[in-house]
């Protein structure tokens, strides 16, 4: 191997030229086709209107199917950085009299980080919002995020509507959703209903409200409605005064939280109940009938009645009722890990049960990659009230639907689809567009990674080692056939090692010899201009050097922890680290063994998501940083220098040039002349266009921003919960 002296790159000083102000230009965007992906936690459909449904989720926003095109259609893409935090979804109402109008309340997380959420309305189905602020966060991704549904409507007044928040009671509306105040008479208990979670108490609150359809009179609201809180103490309470004073119901179970409440068309309520709120952990279970015609409680709980229900401790997640025949019922199980989950359908209003994966087929056609994924957190069922034999259950990656439930009843086989045209709710963590191959390579949370031969239709995953994430990509910029990940298990195996290489442009993977001695999965990797040596940084900060994929380790000397390593894609020897604490760039000339600091710094970036280094993929020694506040910076041999004119930088990627042999197009999502957005500069930052839109905002989190090496124009990013975008020039 060639050894290089640092003296290369710092020959000369780098004159970078004033920046011209920033234009538009059109761009048409596309979703990369992968299909779900994540946790859906709410299904709503429309009572009156036959085909309007809803999906909400926990960080990817809301959706309508459409279907006349037989697609969902993304509802909150709008959402800018002002809404980080919002893009999760708590819950979601319509409007029974007004097939127009939806409701919903958005707020992500409870943490001290976490945004107050907000009551949004739509008097066109979603295609345009008005707000309300609320003055407490929400937990669209937090325990208990598919209870529901917290937010309705009153079927005889659709100016009311009821909020059941997690800390502060329940919330009344009387205009339509436009001004919001508490029901200071609702129970003390809902303030302190909690659930433990991985960082501490978590508040749950109130997870159902539901009005009494039958209670008006004959005219005006309804007077009777129900609240359900995420207790194993008394945990349900009606109001038959419009809310003015609460009682809880007599009779009913305790020792167990509820987390859904639907009505039959006798007027019954059916309850499923779980020990914990989940979706991380639900022990025990039961459902139950509560009549309020006597004040009667029944157990219908399957758990005593089949022999398909043996295995460990779980819960009820769901429980629906076939709005025209209150005998037929369904309820999913919760955490049931041995053997599986299930769906249970009874058609004698409960006495009698059978699980639907007896006679039961999925059909993995629409997204192959499902084949190898177990539906799991299914805390949602929807039967649609216009076609009874139509039943949907979520799961942690997606929807799965049938229409063959009442050919079921008759003792034939139903087929599971996966209906996700248009829902696409993964969160990118790595991309790549290699020189061949595939145009793109994706790592994701909770689903591994993919090669996307097409960016239009669902592909099959990576094959060989499978992780829950992967979290880094690298490939050779002179072999990018050869490529290495890391990655993350959620469950990892006795001894499994988190980092992989793969030899044939990420189709499948091989397992490297070892980590590192402080590795602990994750982290980032980059491989060498060649392919021979890798350099993977650890979660705890350290660097390590491997020739021999993971065989041996060797620590990278002169790198501080907090430096991000990238290799050059020309040069098998030159190796960069920046740090984004101190603004400092470091070079290595010797293969990674050894980084010595780069004449100049950026100062530091301070309080953000991390540095990126963007090597050019056809000149060796030549880097573009996304250097948060600091702005975008170049090294070219000589100097570190800001590129003037571009105040923050989050993402930055390079893209083929439209001639051979010019400078790479650059592509930023930052602030340029005090907006935000994505931008395009094809004559190295001195003139930028802003390619993204309005309407297409993704609550302000863009990042992975990657161009393509062999089309001109065409850019990929990665979102928190909207999954992959490309772009093309129109």
């Amino acid at each position: 191997m060639r050894r290089l002296s640092v003296a290369f790159a710092l020959l000369a000083l780098l004159v970078v030229p004033a920046v011209a102000p920033a234009q538009s230009s059109t761009y048409h965007w596309h979703n990369v086709a992968i299909g779900g992906g994540g946790f859906v936690t709410g299904l709503v459909f429309h009572p009156q209107q036959q085909g309007l449904q809803y999906a909400r989720t926990d960080i990817g926003g809301a959706y309508r199917w459409d279907a006349a095109q037989q697609r969902w259609q993304p509802l909150l893409d709008w959402m800018d950085d002002k809404d980080k935090g919002r893009f999760g979804v708590e819950s979601m109402a319509v409007d029974p009299s007004d097939p127009q109008r939806l409701y919903m309340a958005v707020g992500t997380y409870l943490h001290a980080r976490g945004s107050n959420g907000s009551i949004l309305r739509s008097q066109d189905q979603g295609r345009s919002f008005q707000r309300t602020e609320l003055p407490f966060k929400m937990g669209g991704n937090e325990l208990g995020r598919a209870n529901g549904e917290r937010l309705a409507v009153d079927p005889n007044d659709g100016k009311v509507l009821l909020f059941g928040t997690r800390a502060n009671g329940v919330w009344r509306s009387g205009d339509g959703g436009v001004n919001w105040s508490e029901l200071a008479s609702f129970p003390a208990i809902a303030r302190s209903a909690t659930a433990n979670s991985w960082n501490g108490e978590q508040a749950i609150g109130v997870v159902f409200v539901n009005f009494e359809p039958t209670s008006n009179g004959g005219s005006g609201p309804s007077r009777t409605v129900y609240a359900g809180v995420s207790t194993q103490a008394l945990s349900l309470y009606r109001s038959d005064d419009a809310g003015a004073s609460w009682q809880a119901v007599a009779g009913q179970p305790t020792g167990l939280r509820p987390n859904h409440m639907v009505r039959d068309s006798l007027g019954r309520w059916l309850l499923s109940y779980g020990d914990q709120p989940g979706p991380n952990t639900m022990n025990n279970g039961a459902l139950w009938r509560y009549d309020p015609r006597d004040g009667g409680w029944t157990d219908i709980t399957p758990v005593a009645q089949s022999t398909d229900l043996e295995g460990d401790g779980f819960g009820w997640g769901a429980v629906a009722v076939d709005p025209q025949d209150p005998q037929r019922i369904v309820a999913s199980t919760f955490n049931r890990f041995a053997p599986h989950d299930d769906i249970f359908r009874s058609v004698d209003g409960g006495r009698s049960w059978t699980a639907l994966s007896s006679r039961a087929d999925f059909d993995h056609g629409f997204a192959p990659w499902t084949a190898e994924a177990r539906p799991h957190w299914m805390g949602v069922l929807a039967i649609d009230p216009h076609e009874p034999g139509h039943l949907q259950f979520v799961t942690g990656y997606g929807i799965w639907d049938t229409r063959d439930l009442r050919s079921f009843d008759e003792g034939k086989r139903l087929t599971w689809r996966f209906p996700l045209a248009g829902f696409e709710e993964t969160v990118p963590l790595a991309l790549l567009s290699p020189p061949q191959g595939a145009h793109l390579v994706s790592g994701l949370g909770d689903i591994d990674g993919f090669v996307h031969d097409a960016l239009d239709v669902p592909q099959q995953r990576f094959a060989g080692v499978r992780y829950s994430n992967t979290e880094s990509l690298a490939y050779a910029g002179q072999a990018p056939q050869l490529m290495v990940r890391s990655g993350y298990f959620h469950d990892r195996p006795q001894g499994a090692v988190r980092g992989a290489w793969s030899s044939d442009g990420g189709r499948s993977w091989t397992a490297m010899a070892s980590e590192p001695p402080d590795g602990e999965g994750a982290g980032q990797m980059t491989l060498s201009a060649d392919g021979q040596r890798v350099i993977w940084h650890t979660r705890k900060g350290s660097h390590w050097l491997s020739a021999d994929n993971g065989a041996h380790w060797q620590a990278v000397k002169g790198l501080p922890a907090t430096a991000v390593v990238e290799a050059d894609k020309v040069e098998p020897a030159l190796y960069y680290g920046f740090d984004a604490t101190t603004g400092a760039l470091y070079i290595s000339g010797d293969g990674g063994v050894e980084f010595q600091q780069a004449k100049g710094g950026a100062g530091a970036i301070g309080d953000w998501y991390g540095a990126e280094i963007r090597p050019n993929p056809w000149r060796s020694g030549q880097v573009w940083i996304a250097a948060g506040w600091r702005g975008l910076l170049q090294w070219s041999p000589g100097k570190l220098q800001r590129v003037p004119g571009v105040d923050n930088v989050q993402s930055v990627g390079l893209g083929k040039p439209g001639t051979d042999g010019a400078a790479p197009v650059l592509y930023v999502y930052g602030d340029i002349a005090g907006k935000r957005g994505l931008y395009r500069s094809d004559n190295g930052g001195q003139r930028w266009h802003r390619i993204d839109n309005d309407a297409q905002r993704f609550a302000g989190v863009i990042r992975h921003v990657t161009g393509d090496t062999r089309i001109p124009g065409r850019v990929y990013f990665g979102t928190e919960g909207r999954g992959i975008w490309y772009g093309e020039p129109q």
